[in-house]
């Protein structure tokens, strides 16, 4: 049957008919023995229990257009709650269930949202907010109901709300233009965005994602969470084809070739600091012997790309996109040069624009933006933040917010983020590819490469900062000692910060800010903040 064109509520319904006991996920856990533990999750049981969750969030008050947060590791309840929001048209709003303090109290209550889904790992961190949490006022919990205190909200465990709940009579009638999700950007610089996303846009979304070459018959894996949108971007490609997906519980490097092999997976996602991370497991001599066709990397260092197909006997596509949308380029099968990240796809234009919205020369250069071929970007909605939406689709352009170039051939590379270059002696240092060397030595475990500000620099201009875990017994003045052998001048950091660990957002993307912050309480140098 062919159900892409439907909203997701009306695809789950049309599966669960046609194929009630066939598989959508499995949800893989590592037991204490080391072996593997799964919990699956059937087109049947996800319409029965999203219906039955729906029911219940109809009973407690939400409805079309509420929002619903969802703060829960890899979980069939994840999926759920998905669909039964989509099926009362209320909205659900991934949240990283690391989130503390401040930034958790700000994501809840600037959504407004009304009820959420939680991880009992996770019940601690909310109760030490809840006094401030106003709009929230019910939450049910996956897993144990924790010791609560008197003064608590609305708390019930997940079983328990199914066992008793009424189903909903029948789905609500859904636009395309209605809203499905919220999704945070990163945040890694000041509070983060909140990106409204329609039934339209997650149709869209698929559409584009095509282009990365996934075949129909393909078993997919991720061990990103589902908090993030690369993770959503796959669930999609699954949902809409009915193709079976195998998520982690929580991303392993250890772990991953492992389950691949264990749930005979033939493709799997990266993203930037992952890359490096998994490809550091030591060698096996059964690395190629895996059922993996495709690797879908965001980020993947150029040094990487043919190690990567040599060890483990892949392909690689590269994707970029962002949380908003508006476009996306795809270096499918690596039919571009390596380290690009790719080219449009069929009804996309990308351009390299200057400040002045005039586009550059090859090899230049600029901001990256996009457009439909045959019209304008689809607007972006910011929630309350009408100023940054409009600026975000000005001029005729989707702007990403990246800095690029386009090579004669048509192929798109990205440098940095606007704003986040490292600009050493008049020139822009590539820190990816600082990092993807780095990343080589057998004595790096991860590394990060970023610029601060101190007191020797000139003004526009950064120091280079190599953070780095080392492997046990490695030292670091030899690991600058062939870092000079291997890079360029310009591109040897100044800097080399030994941490236990890099500090990282749930999808393993590196957070300079608390980098920076442990820099300038070591005392060694004197950043400028």
């Amino acid at each position: 049957m062919e159900n892409t064109e439907l909203p997701i509520g009306d695809i789950v319904t049309s599966w669960a008919k046609e194929r009630p006991d066939a598989l959508l996920a499995s949800f893989v856990s590592i037991a204490p023995d080391g072996g593997f533990e799964d919990e699956a999750l059937t087109w049947g049981m996800l319409e029965r229990n999203a219906m039955a969750l729906a029911g219940w969030l109809q009973s407690i008050g939400i409805g079309k257009g509420d929002p619903v947060a969802i703060m829960l590791q890899n979980h069939p309840e994840f999926i759920e709650m998905m669909v039964a929001t989509a099926f009362l048209g209320a909205v659900y709003v991934p949240i990283d269930p690391r989130s503390t303090g401040d930034k958790l109290v700000y994501m809840l209550e600037f959504t407004a949202c009304k009820a959420l889904i939680l991880g009992d790992y996770a019940a601690q961190l909310v109760l030490d907010v809840e006094p401030r949490l106003g709009a929230l006022k019910n939450v049910l919990l996956v897993g144990t109901l924790p010791q609560l205190p008197e003064t608590r909200q609305s708390w019930i465990q997940y079983d328990a709300a199914l066992a008793g709940a009424v189903p909903l009579a029948a789905p609500e009638k859904i636009a395309q233009g209605d809203p499905l999700f919220m999704m945070f950007t990163s945040g890694t610089t000041g509070n983060p965005k909140a990106v409204v996303r329609s039934h339209a846009s997650h149709l869209r979304d698929y559409k584009l994602l095509l282009g990365l070459g996934i075949d129909p018959s393909y078993r997919l894996y991720t061990g990103l969470p589902l908090c993030h949108v690369n993770a959503q971007y796959i669930l999609n490609i699954a949902m809409r084809r009915g193709q079976h997906m195998v998520f982690s519980r929580k991303f392993t490097k250890t772990r991953m070739l492992d389950i691949c092999r264990a749930y005979d997976c033939q493709t799997f996602s990266l993203l930037g600091g992952m890359t490096p991370e998994f490809f550091s497991n030591p060698p096996r001599v059964d690395d190629k012997g895996n059922p993996v066709k495709l690797v879908i990397s965001s980020g993947m260092p150029a040094a990487l790309w043919d190690a990567y197909r040599e060890r483990y006997g892949v392909q690689i596509t590269e994707l970029y996109g962002s949380t908003e949308g508006g476009g996306v380029l795809i270096n499918h099968h690596s039919e571009g040069p390596i380290g690009s990240v790719g080219r449009p796809p069929k009804g996309i234009v990308a351009e390299i624009l200057d400040d002045s919205d005039n586009p550059v020369p090859d090899g230049t250069q600029g901001h990256i933006c996009f457009r439909y071929e045959d019209r304008g970007p689809d607007p972006v909605e910011y929630l309350h933040n009408e100023k940054a939406s409009a600026e975000k689709v000005s001029g005729g352009w989707f702007r990403s917010g990246d800095i690029a170039s386009r090579d004669a051939d048509g192929w798109y590379w990205f440098h940095h983020r606007v704003g986040g270059g490292v600009r050493r002696n008049g020139e822009f240092v590539n820190t990816y590819l600082v990092e993807s060397v780095l990343s080589k030595h057998p004595g790096v475990a991860d590394v990060f490469a970023y610029g601060v500000a101190t007191p020797e620099t000139v003004a526009g201009e950064k120091t280079l900062v190599a953070a780095l875990v080392l492997e046990p017994g490695a030292e670091t003045e030899k690991i600058a000692e062939w870092a000079r052998s291997e890079l360029q001048k310009n591109e040897v950091p100044a800097i080399w910060q030994v941490l236990d660990e890099i500090p990282k957002t749930i999808s393993e993307k590196p957070i300079e800010r608390l980098c920076i912050d442990l820099l300038k309480d070591s005392g060694l140098v004197d950043v400028a903040r």
